[in-house]
C-alpha cells in the first residue's frame, strides 16, 4: 500500500506539471492530495491472507457461525426439558391441627368440649415413566389426640402406605405426548447441526468469493495503472513530436484528456480495493479485534486457471443427497411422521389398568373401652390396658397385617364430534402437501446445480476468449504505434488502441475471478443454498407441551 501511495503521488505530480502547462490544474494542490492520501494508508497494518488462512480466521471469528453454533446447544437444553417430564416429583408436607367442639350427645361425662388434635407428615413420589406407566407411592403418619371417652386410643399413632399404579393399554400406550416432544426434540436438535453446516457452507463460500473480489480488485488496480503508464508516456512522446515540430499543439489536449481519464480509473479502483477489504473484514474478523478497521490484508494466492470438466448429472445426485435445504425438508416430514403417529393413536379409546395396593398400621396408648351404661353410672375412670409404640405400627405396615388390594380398568371413548380424528385428517392431508413441496424443492435445486454448472463452463470460455482478445489488443496497440512513429497514423488511433487494452485486460481480470467464483458457487450449490434460504417444511404439529399440564402428568 505504501509503494502504491508513492506511486500515486508520482503520478500526480507528473499529470499536475502536464496540466500545469496548459493552466487546467493546480500542483500544489495535486500534491498536497497525494500526501495526504499516502499518510492516511501509512496507518493501515497489512496483513498477507492465503485462501485457506481466511476460512480459518472465518472458522473461529466470524460472527454469524458463532451465532449459529448457540443453536445446537439450545436445542439440547429443548431435549432435556422435554425430558425433565419424566423425572420423579418428590412431595412433602407437615400439618398440625386442633379442633375443640361442643358435646352433641348426653354420653360426654359432663365435658363441655371434646378436644381433638392431629400431627401429620406425609411423603411421596409420582413419574410418568418412558413406557407411559405412571405410579404413585405416598407414605403418611399420623399422630391424634382426643378427650372422647369412646376413643380406644389416645394419643393414636397411624400409618399408611399407598401404592398406585395406572398402565395405558392402548391409547398412550405405544406413544403420548411426552414421547411424542422427546422425538420431536430430537428431530429439531438434528435440524440444528444441519443449519449449523449450512451456514459455515454458505460463510465460506461468501469468504472465498470476497477474497477473489479483493485479488480482482487489487489486479484491476494495476492493470488501471499500466493504463495510466502508457497514456503517460504517449503525452511525453507528442509533447516531444510538438517540440521538433512534427504535430500540432492541439494534439496534445487529447493526450492529456486520456490521462485524465486514466487516473479517473485508478481513483474508482482504489475505491474498490477498500470497499473489498471491508466485506472480506467483516467475515473473517471479530469486530472487536484490536485495529479492526485498519487491518488490510495482501492476498497471497493468485486466482488460478485450469479446465475443469464438469459432470453435471453427478453433481446433481450429490445435491439430493447433502443439500441442506432438502436435507431440512427431510427433517420436517419425519417430525410429521412423528406428529401422524401421535394422533394415530390419540384416536383409540382411552383403556387404562390400575393397580392400588395399602398397607395400614395403627397403634399408640390403648385405654380401657367403655359403655354408655358405665357413663351414665358416671363410671369413666380410664386406664392404659397396652403400649403400641411407633415401631410396632410400623412393624405392622411393612410386614404387610392389613393389605388392601384393588385391581380394575378404566375405559372411555367420546361419543359423537371426536376432535381426535379432525387433528388426524388434518395432519395427513398437510403430510401430503408436504411431500409435494419435498419434489417441488428438489426441482428447485436440481435447477440450481445445473445453472451453476452453466456458469462454471461459460466463464471457463469467457477466460480463454478474454485471454486471446487481451492478446490481439496488445499486438494492435503495438502496430498503432510503429504507424504513428512512421508516420502513417494518428494520436486517436493509438489512444483508441490503448482504451481497447485496457478494457481488454480487465475483461480477462474480471473472467478469471468470476470462473473461480463461479467454482466456489458449484461447490456450494451441492451442500447448501446460495441464497441462505433453509429449505423448512412446517410439520403437521400436534401441540406443545406445557410444565404441569394435566394431559401429561396424570393424577394432577
Amino acid at each position: 500500500m505504501r509503494r502504491i501511495a508513492t506511486v500515486m503521488a508520482a503520478i500526480l505530480f507528473t499529470s499536475a506539471s502536464v496540466f500545469a502547462q496548459s493552466g487546467q490544474l493546480n500542483v500544489a494542490g495535486a500534491i498536497q492530495s497525494a500526501a495526504g492520501q499516502a499518510a492516511a494508508q501509512q496507518t493501515e497494518t497489512v496483513k498477507p491472507l492465503s485462501i485457506d488462512e481466511g476460512m480459518r480466521l472465518a472458522l473461529e471469528q466470524n460472527l454469524g457461525i458463532r451465532i449459529q453454533r448457540l443453536d445446537p446447544q439450545i436445542s439440547d437444553v429443548g431435549i432435556s426439558q422435554a425430558r425433565s417430564f419424566w423425572s420423579p416429583q418428590l412431595s412433602t408436607a407437615f400439618s398440625r391441627q386442633s379442633q375443640a367442639q361442643a358435646p352433641t350427645t348426653s354420653l360426654s361425662g359432663g365435658a363441655t368440649s371434646i378436644d381433638n388434635g392431629t400431627t401429620a407428615t406425609s411423603i411421596g413420589v409420582q413419574q410418568n415413566l418412558p413406557t407411559g406407566t405412571f405410579y404413585q407411592v405416598n407414605w403418611n403418619n399420623a399422630r391424634f389426640t382426643s378427650t372422647n371417652l369412646f376413643n380406644n386410643f389416645s394419643p393414636q399413632l397411624s400409618s399408611n402406605f399407598n401404592l398406585q399404579v395406572t398402565q395405558p393399554l392402548l391409547r398412550n400406550f405405544s406413544i403420548d405426548q411426552i414421547r411424542q416432544q422427546v422425538l420431536n426434540s430430537k428431530k429439531v436438535r438434528e435440524l440444528s447441526d444441519i443449519q449449523l453446516d449450512a451456514a459455515i457452507t454458505q460463510t465460506l463460500r461468501n469468504v472465498k468469493n470476497a477474497y477473489w473480489d479483493l485479488s480482482f480488485s487489487i489486479d484491476n488496480l494495476k492493470a488501471q495503472q499500466e493504463s495510466l503508464t502508457l497514456a503517460q508516456q504517449s503525452l511525453r512522446d507528442n509533447q516531444k513530436r510538438v517540440e521538433i515540430g512534427t504535430m500540432a499543439p492541439i494534439d496534445i489536449v487529447q493526450a492529456q484528456a486520456e490521462v485524465a481519464s486514466n487516473e479517473e480509473r485508478v481513483i474508482v479502483a482504489e475505491a474498490a480495493i477498500k470497499r473489498a477489504q471491508d466485506v472480506l473484514r467483516t467475515l473473517v474478523l471479530d469486530p472487536a479485534t484490536p485495529g479492526f478497521w485498519t487491518t488490510a490484508f495482501q492476498p497471497t494466492d493468485t486466482a488460478p486457471f485450469s479446465d475443469q470438466t464438469i459432470d453435471t448429472d453427478a453433481a446433481v445426485a450429490n445435491a439430493m443427497d447433502k443439500r441442506s435445504d432438502l436435507r431440512s425438508a427431510k427433517n420436517s416430514i419425519e417430525r410429521s411422521d412423528i406428529d401422524i403417529r401421535y394422533l394415530r393413536n390419540q384416536i383409540l379409546p382411552d383403556v387404562n389398568a390400575q393397580a392400588i395396593y395399602i398397607s395400614r398400621g395403627i397403634g399408640g396408648t390403648q385405654l380401657n373401652q367403655l359403655t354408655p351404661d358405665d357413663v351414665r353410672s358416671g363410671n369413666i375412670s380410664r386406664f392404659v390396658t397396652s403400649q403400641r409404640g411407633f415401631g410396632s405400627v410400623l412393624g405392622d405396615l411393612f410386614q404387610n397385617q392389613y393389605p388392601d388390594w384393588t385391581l380394575g380398568v378404566q375405559i372411555s371413548y367420546p361419543l359423537g364430534t371426536n376432535t381426535a380424528h379432525a387433528n388426524l385428517a388434518r395432519a395427513r392431508l398437510q403430510y401430503q402437501q408436504t411431500l409435494t413441496q419435498l419434489e417441488s424443492l428438489k426441482m428447485i435445486v436440481a435447477t440450481q446445480v445445473r445453472d451453476a454448472a452453466r456458469n462454471v463452463q461459460t466463464n471457463q470460455k469467457r477466460v480463454q476468449s478474454a485471454r486471446a482478445s487481451r492478446a490481439l489488443q496488445e499486438k494492435k496497440l503495438e502496430a498503432e504505434e510503429k504507424k504513428l512513429a512512421a508516420g502513417m497514423s494518428s494520436s486517436f488511433f493509438v489512444f483508441q488502441a490503448q482504451r481497447d487494452l485496457s478494457l481488454a485486460r480487465t475483461s480477462e481480470i474480471q473472467a478469471i475471478a468470476d470462473y473461480n467464483k463461479s467454482l466456489v458457487d458449484f461447490e456450494t450449490v451441492q451442500v447448501a443454498p446460495l441464497n441462505g434460504a433453509t429449505g423448512i417444511i412446517p410439520s403437521a404439529g400436534a401441540g406443545t407441551l406445557q410444565s404441569g399440564s394435566s394431559a401429561i402428568v396424570r393424577g394432577q
